[in-house]
């Protein structure tokens, strides 16, 4: 059974190049010393097509 440990969404600040295969998509934005902002880097395969200002949806599950 999953755990629901964490969802929410965010704006894309950038995306980084890491190699031929990867990118990586960031949101580390001024708030992060804010308890209650959730930020994230995530590497994901090219072809994603999510630019910076995209809005995503993070859910983190234990499986």
């Amino acid at each position: 059974m999953k755990q629901k440990i964490a969802e929410y969404e965010s704006l894309i600040e950038f995306v980084a190049t890491v190699n031929d295969r990867k990118d990586c998509l960031m949101a580390q934005d001024k708030t992060q010393d804010d308890p209650s902002c959730m930020w994230f880097n995530i590497d994901v395969p090219k072809g994603h097509g999510i630019q910076a200002g995209d809005k995503v949806r993070v859910i983190i599950e234990k499986i």
